[in-house]
């Protein structure tokens, strides 16, 4: 069993900032990092939109960065993930997969948000070669060239429109015969010259040699199949956008979450239970952020969560 002032729990850019606080703040964190070592970036091929990089960063480089900063100031990083939770007596208690053991005065949630996908296989064989769950990541690439986004709700939509800012054409695959998107997002949508809705389809395959060049797509209406010329469409990118799952579920008996799954916090990062704050328990990132799924905004959390974090355990000396 080890003891700590300060658990922080993931390695994304919530996680690693985290860290950096709160080694700098001599509170000795210990990090886990979870299956997916720096997060959702790792992914990424090239960020562009994070400051302090004028030339673009490879996601993978940005976030050894950021470990190699939080080490720096002696963040005890270790490999695992926790998969049981719980607060006894005012103290938190997280068993990892490994079966450590870990007594923690405060903790910081920021295991991050997994993108959901269709399940196909080359949905892996083209990600960072021209799949993406995150437009406004990666549209920059495809400025004047054309893309498809997976979805029918708001965020489909959102995305669509930022992604017809950039891109020639821009296609919007949809199950249903209607979108799910509110009034006003599918009338912007509608009234967007180069962005066309595919109804009743969904992508059955993607295709291209050193890249996407193409998706395949079949009907949805058994009673109305599309025709051989509507079987394929050109594009140069694929973009998901049928939402995100939060992993907060080992935490979900002690917070409050939103409908979806993301974690509920205050503005000082609190997690919340009954709609109060629970003295010690922070999250920062995409765990509790259904909204903008930003590097630089899961950064700054982090940065708030561990300064709550100092200031809660100056509070209790």
């Amino acid at each position: 069993m080890t003891e700590t002032q300060c658990l922080i729990i993931g390695s994304g850019p919530a996680g690693y900032t985290a860290a950096i606080y709160a080694s700098r703040a001599n509170l000795h964190p210990i990090l886990y990092s979870g299956l997916q070592q720096g997060g959702q970036l790792t992914q990424t091929t090239e960020v562009e939109n994070f400051p302090g990089y004028p030339n673009g960063v490879d996601g993978n480089q940005m976030m050894d960065d950021m470990r190699q900063q939080a080490l720096r100031f002696g963040t005890d990083i270790r490999t695992g993930s926790v998969c049981k939770f719980s607060i006894e007596n005012g103290v938190f208690k997280a068993i990892t997969d490994g079966n450590e053991e870990i007594l923690a005065k405060t903790v910081i949630i920021a295991t991050g948000a997994t993108a959901k996908y269709l399940g196909l296989a080359d949905e892996e064989k083209y990600r960072g070669l021209g799949v993406s769950a995150c437009a406004t990541c990666d549209g920059f690439f495809y400025r004047k060239k054309t893309v498809a986004v997976v979805g029918g709700g708001d965020t489909a939509c959102e995305d669509a429109l930022y992604l017809a800012g950039l891109a020639k054409k821009v296609y919007m695959i949809v199950r249903k015969p209607f979108l799910r998107a509110s009034n006003i997002m599918q009338q912007r949508v509608t009234e967007t010259e180069n962005i066309e809705i595919l109804y009743e389809r969904r992508a059955v395959g993607l295709f291209g040699t050193d890249g996407i060049e193409g998706a395949r797509l079949e009907s949805t209406n058994p009673a109305s199949p599309i025709t051989d010329d509507e079987k394929e469409i050109a594009i140069d990118g694929f973009f998901l956008a049928i939402g995100h799952k939060p992993n907060s579920d080992v935490f979900a008996e002690f917070i409050d979450t939103d409908n979806n799954g993301f974690i509920k916090v205050n503005d000082h990062q609190n997690t919340l239970h009954d709609s109060n704050p629970i003295p010690g328990l922070f999250a920062a990132g995409d765990v509790c952020d259904p909204v903008f799924r930003q590097a630089i905004v899961a950064a700054a959390s982090g940065c708030k969560a561990a300064m709550s974090a100092e200031r809660y355990l100056q509070s209790i000396k």
